[in-house]
């Protein structure tokens, strides 16, 4: 499972491509107030585990997305699905329809989605 700042890194790794711990740094320096150490740690860390790939120039360290949004959201969401709630799909709808997540207008979407197979949203 990522972390909310793993996942903003990996943001703008899909929407840029390969770029060095410098840019990565300048976009989430003006997002979120993170310093270049900061992102160089965290491309290190994701690197290891094989999240991210890296290609040296020089100096220059660039870095690229080894797994896709779609990948990673499909992951977390399983990981949550089976430890909060058992596995159990229903009962992770039934949480967000009572916890006001999905709005009512939403939910005729989602029948004709399942009505299609599920598979409309990627």
């Amino acid at each position: 499972m990522l972390s909310d700042l793993q996942i903003a890194l990996m943001r703008v790794l899909w929407a840029r491509g390969e770029s060095s711990t410098a840019e990565v740094a300048e976009v989430l320096a003006g997002e979120r107030g993170i310093k270049h150490t900061t992102v160089a740690t965290m491309l290190t860390r994701l690197e290891k585990r094989g999240v991210v790939s890296l290609r040296r120039d020089a100096r220059q360290v660039y870095y690229q997305a080894r797994v896709s949004e779609p990948e990673v959201r499909r992951s977390m969401v399983s990981e949550l699905l089976g430890s909060l709630f058992g596995g159990d799909a229903r009962a992770l709808v039934s949480h967000l329809v009572d916890e006001a997540e999905i709005a009512p207008g939403d939910l005729e979407k989602l029948r004709k989605q399942l009505a299609r197979g599920g598979r409309d949203h990627e």
